[in-house]
């Protein structure tokens, strides 16, 4: 089972008169929305798996190893044991390798490049047989993170006396929680509702590739760095179609308006979230954002999916206080 959480609070991102609702996914099981996909996923392949133990294997930054690592350890039976093994990038957040550790699965370190994950994730695939479960690529992954707006609309509806959401921002990375909601949120509301990807101006493949109507690559690994280390991955031949079709925008934001809105969300809804969450309050505390929806056009109920809690509070501090936050 996945955990449901949302969570209004006094955090008016525009001064705008606008209604704010917050899917908490910090508040899910590993901390982050990443364990809806990799439950459904591994779910999905011990349906017709055949055998006594069943390898996983993936690549990630923290959230979608965290998730795997526990989803393997609680899908395992008397019957079927499944194993994770989770290649993670030499500077990955002390707390998310403590994690995965924690939850039994082997890590295998490697070099900050995307390229240095994939093939060493391939390497293992061919020499032990084991499942790959892309963090943002796996039609299962998708689906199940599509789960959120499927409680989000329908929470929303219970505190709203049957209202819908306006306008629902998303973090966009990968894009495997962008798709899925994107997916959902149109079989659900249509065209009536706005939805808008979050990204940082660091990282903004997304935003790049929307703009040119066909799918771009992130600048080289050694110019890429953001405090969001959690949407560092770029869109794939699965994501990015959903994205180009059914999102309305993507707005970035800068290093220091992430950090800005993540302490927001600290102190105001006494939420521990990581700056890949923050993302999405800063698009929308964002003078773009004010100025493309006011609440004059409609938009009167925004939804923000806060993706994460996963956070070296300490780093992340330090950094805030460099800046003098």
């Amino acid at each position: 089972m996945t955990s449901k959480s949302l969570l209004t609070g006094n955090v008016n991102c525009n001064d705008d008169g606008k209604n704010y609702f917050f899917k908490v996914e910090a508040l899910q099981k590993t901390g982050s929305f990443k364990f809806r996909g990799a439950l459904n996923a591994i779910k999905s392949e011990l349906e017709t798996f055949q055998g006594t133990s069943m390898p996983v294997v993936t690549h990630s930054s923290g959230n979608h190893a965290q998730a795997l690592a526990l989803a393997s350890k609680l899908a395992s039976t008397a019957a079927v044991t499944v194993t994770a093994t989770i290649v993670m990038p030499n500077n990955a957040p002390m707390v998310k390798k403590a994690a995965v550790e924690d939850f039994g699965a082997k890590i295998v370190m490697v070099e900050n490049t995307n390229e240095a994950r994939e093939e060493e994730a391939d390497r293992i695939v061919a020499t032990t047989g084991a499942v790959f479960v892309h963090p943002s690529e796996n039609p299962r992954v998708i689906a199940g993170q599509g789960t959120v707006c499927l409680e989000f609309v329908e929470q929303v509806r219970e505190l709203n006396a049957g209202v819908d959401l306006d306008l629902v921002i998303i973090p966009v990375g990968g894009g495997g929680l962008a798709s899925g909601n994107l997916v959902c949120l149109r079989g659900l509301l249509g065209n009536k509702v706005k939805i808008v990807l979050a990204e940082p101006s660091e990282l903004d493949d997304a935003k790049r590739s929307f703009q040119a109507g066909e799918l771009l690559k992130h600048r080289p690994d050694n110019e890429l760095n953001s405090v969001a280390d959690g949407l560092k991955t770029t869109l794939g031949p699965n994501t990015w179609p959903i994205v180009r079709d059914l999102a309305d925008d993507i707005i970035t934001v800068s290093e220091e308006e992430i950090l800005i809105a993540t302490k927001l969300v600290w102190e105001r809804l006494k939420m521990a979230i990581e700056p890949s969450a923050g993302v999405g309050v800063a698009v929308a505390k964002s003078a773009e954002f004010h100025q493309k929806y006011p609440k004059s056009s409609g938009i009167e109920n925004v939804g923000i999916i806060l993706c994460g809690g996963n956070v070296d509070i300490l780093k992340i501090s330090a950094m805030m206080k460099e800046l003098g936050l």
